[in-house]
């Protein structure tokens, strides 16, 4: 016989499951990186919309005739995107933090 009860044995799952959800909690929302990544995932997105959609905003697109077909599956984000846009004051106040 190993000599470890089966209380034992869950009682050691239970702390490594107990570890284990706690470092994600930590690492997916306690962390201070989280909110960087979730900024830097912002400014992707964005730089990603304003290179299909650039024409939304009075500038010639080379690609807009192409990137028209992605509009019925990003309209919901489009909106959002195009307010968050306008609210800025410039391109230097989107990326202003990168110190240009």
């Amino acid at each position: 016989m190993c000599g470890v009860t089966i209380h034992e044995q869950f009682a050691r799952a239970r702390e490594q499951a107990a570890e284990v959800l706690h470092g994600l909690y930590h690492g997916m929302i306690e962390h201070p990186a989280f909110e960087q990544i979730e900024d830097e995932a912002m400014d992707q997105e964005d730089a990603f919309f304003f290179a299909c959609f650039a024409d939304a905003f009075g500038i010639p697109s080379p690609v807009s005739y192409y990137t028209a077909e992605l509009l019925p599956y990003l309209a919901g984000d489009f909106e959002s995107w195009e307010r968050r846009m306008w609210d800025r004051e410039s391109v230097l106040d989107w990326k202003g933090h990168f110190h240009f």
